[in-house]
């Protein structure tokens, strides 16, 4: 992927680390390959990538580029079902993970920027594939909670990259107003 979009673009000067996704896989009962598979999404992959972006803007001298990782505000408190207890903690590795990136990005003295955003809940097909894809748990779920949308967080995103470049936003928790928790 990297390869390509140095060949059609040049290089990555914003990376956003979207990918993520939860297995119905408790820790106790739950199955190894489930585990298995949050980890190379969750936190694999988040640090792959953040590698090669850092390795592009690097390359070619970006020193105003920015690491977006798209965290989850169950990376911050532990309010998991049993269903996602090793989900709740590959996303609190992508809160570690986040701080760091930044303390390395600061020993390199450059001016690349991470953050993480953290959403609450977001009406996506992430609790649809948590739930097995029973449709009516999912709608259920959005019908009984606020949440928030995907364009609400592509704002926090582009909020995020407005920041003067003196201003590094390190985290961004984004909950529906109505949120209780």
């Amino acid at each position: 992927m990297f390869s390509a979009i140095k060949t059609l673009h040049q290089g990555v000067d914003v990376c956003i680390n979207n990918a993520g996704l939860a297995r119905p896989e408790p820790l106790l009962s739950g199955k190894t390959e489930g585990w298995r598979t949050m980890i190379d999404v969750n936190v694999l992959a988040v640090s792959i990538c953040t590698r090669e972006a850092y390795q592009s803007m690097k390359e070619r001298n970006v020193d105003d580029g920015h690491i977006i990782n798209i965290n989850s505000i169950l990376g911050h408190s532990y309010q998991c079902s049993s269903i996602a207890h090793f989900y709740c903690a590959t996303k609190h590795a992508v809160t570690a993970l986040t701080e760091g990136i930044r303390q390395e990005l600061r020993e390199t003295k450059n001016r690349i920027r991470v953050t993480s955003i953290s959403p609450g809940v977001v009406e996506t097909e992430f609790i649809y594939r948590i739930l097995n894809k029973d449709p009516s748990s999912s709608e259920n779920v959005y019908a009984d909670l606020p949440h928030l949308s995907a364009d609400d967080i592509s704002k926090a995103v582009v909020y995020v990259l407005s920041a003067p470049g003196n201003v590094q936003v390190h985290e961004l928790i984004v909950k529906p107003t109505e949120e209780i928790l």
